[in-house]
């Protein structure tokens, strides 16, 4: 690394500590957004960051295969002839996965996640003890798996809120986080 290399940060007004900084929410949905990133999944990188209630990074997680499998050895194909050629009977959910990776107690967790849980996940996160979702797409709104999970949700007690605040331009040159439309 360029050690003459210096990081600027431009804000509204560098002078006043109420506009210099993002908020809560924006910081742990770019965490999110950033875990994304690690997934291998051509079509749909998914992350998630579950905060305690008192601000710190409990766990992390994105999806991807199951640890220990190679990348390359599975298909990440959204559909074939054979289901078992599809991604989907292998991937785990970057909510399971962040639920997984936790070396803490999740109760009263908050669950950041770049796509709203299926119904799988919905299980893991209220089993965990998680207490809120804050989503930020819901592409599959109106399939079953979406509908089972805020039913889960809902009875189980779990408040559920999409992102409405800023989504930060994130870009690696090859690999950069693109908001879908609509």
């Amino acid at each position: 690394m360029d050690k003459n290399l210096h990081v600027v940060v431009k804000t509204p007004d560098d002078e006043d500590v109420r506009v210099n900084h993002i908020a809560w929410d924006e910081y742990f949905m770019s965490i999110a957004i950033l875990s994304s990133l690690r997934s291998k999944d051509t079509n749909t990188k998914v992350g998630a960051a579950i905060i305690t209630p008192d601000h710190k990074v409990a766990s992390l997680g994105y999806n991807g295969m199951p640890t220990g499998i190679d990348d390359t050895s599975i298909p990440w194909a959204r559909s074939a002839e054979d289901q078992l050629d599809t991604k989907y009977p292998y991937v785990c959910h970057a909510e399971l996965n962040a639920v997984l990776n936790a070396t803490k107690d999740l109760h009263g967790c908050t669950l950041y996640v770049t796509l709203f849980p299926c119904n799988e996940c919905a299980k893991a996160v209220i089993q965990a003890g998680i207490k809120k979702v804050i989503y930020l797409d819901d592409k599959y709104h109106d399939e079953f798996i979406s509908i089972a999970s805020r039913r889960l949700l809902e009875l189980a007690g779990v408040a559920m809120e999409r992102y409405v605040g800023r989504i930060p331009n994130i870009d690696f040159g090859d690999v950069s986080y693109v908001a879908r439309q609509g």
